[in-house]
């Protein structure tokens, strides 16, 4: 494993200061009376290089310090004096921690690494991209995981070419950790399965209920019973220029016209969420929406309209797509995720995915 791949990068303001502290420490135990040492400033330069160097430039950065000590008390003749021999102990220990301290961080540091790789890998697995081309649609999607550098969260999708035209799914379960991505694989793979085979948008609905309360009775906790996934299913049939929705409680998907037009298409009947079946019936209602040539389709989850700036004002997707134009989805969503990371200042709350389908010719490479 590549050790630099482990360690954060470090500021340049950081990279110099354990030689600005020896530094300092040798002009300040010149300058001042013997009684006074410059022990406290030698020894903060091989514990500032420890968390954030490698082990040899720690270690030589340690014999520096040491070193110049020792040359102190040289040029001051009092290399045998008690006072002398307790600071060079003092020195040494302290650099001794640093190196202890160093080879802890950078253990730790593979480790991290290590669960990293996992992560992502299990994360691709359960949730793969899908093609940049599906059916006669481009399509492009973004995960964004609300924790810096962690790969599994809730946030779901995925999109299928059939005999019925492109299906697609977008959702969100409730909850976070490995339960939840759990349920995300559970949801995908029954989405695989019934996409091919159901007739119709509400049946395919119905299969997913069906296999989410089924896994929530498997696992038999509290949680489980307690869980749901809201989720948008959608379905565009080979040569139409429509777009069909079953939305479970999701927040609804967009329509972007080539103007510049944005539409959203909020369902005609709220539903309950899939895994809720338990709760009574709820009859799925199919709407059907006009999908013309240049346009896109963007479906998102709840880490899109509830992104909060510093005042606590929500992201406003209409407002703020409204009036632009892309070439293809991959602009759309590359716009999105800097004009969310500039509303919130970097602060998100919640996993965030995206999902872009264009409908018209693929955009031109490059």
């Amino acid at each position: 494993m590549d050790l630099a791949q482990t360690r954060p990068t470090v500021p340049l303001f950081v990279s110099v200061l354990p030689a600005v502290m020896i530094v300092a420490g040798t002009v300040y135990d010149i300058m001042m009376p013997t009684e006074y040492t410059a022990v406290p400033m030698l020894s903060a330069a091989p514990l500032i290089a420890a968390p954030f160097f490698s082990w040899l430039p720690t270690l030589l950065i340690s014999l520096v310090s040491v070193v110049v000590l020792a040359g102190l008390h040289a040029y001051e003749h009092s290399l045998a004096a008690p006072q002398s021999y307790t600071e060079q102990v003092t020195l040494i220990t302290v650099a001794a921690l640093a190196l202890l301290i160093n080879q802890v961080v950078r253990r730790g540091g593979e480790r991290l690494a290590s669960a990293r790789v996992v992560a992502e890998a299990a994360q691709r697995a359960v949730l793969p991209t899908p093609p940049a081309q599906v059916g006669a649609l481009s399509v492009a999607v973004r995960y964004e995981a609300a924790l810096a550098d962690a790969f599994i969260g809730g946030d779901l999708f995925a999109v299928q070419d059939t005999a019925r035209g492109v299906r697609l799914i977008v959702g969100d379960v409730q909850g976070k950790g490995l339960d939840a991505v759990a349920e995300v694989a559970v949801a995908i793979g029954a989405f695989r399965e019934a996409a091919d085979q159901e007739t119709s948008l509400r049946a395919l609905a119905g299969r997913l209920d069906g296999a989410m309360s089924r896994e929530a009775t498997r696992r038999g906790t509290a949680e489980a019973a307690e869980s749901f996934t809201t989720a948008v299913l959608g379905e565009i049939p080979p040569g139409t220029a429509t777009v069909r929705l079953v939305n479970r409680g999701h927040p609804a998907p967009l329509i972007l016209g080539p103007g510049g037009e944005v539409t959203r298409l909020p369902p005609t009947a709220p539903a309950l969420p899939l895994g809720m079946a338990g709760l009574g019936s709820w009859p799925d209602r199919t709407d059907e929406h006009p999908l013309p040539d240049g346009s896109m389709l963007l479906f998102h989850t709840d880490g899109l309209d509830e992104a909060r700036d510093t005042h606590g004002v929500f992201y406003d997707p209409p407002a703020r797509l409204r009036g632009r134009s892309f070439p293809g989805p991959e602009q759309l969503l590359d716009f999105l995720i800097t004009d969310v990371r500039r509303h919130t200042g970097g602060r998100a709350t919640d996993d965030l995915a995206l999902l872009a389908l264009f409908a018209g010719p693929p955009p031109p490479p490059g």
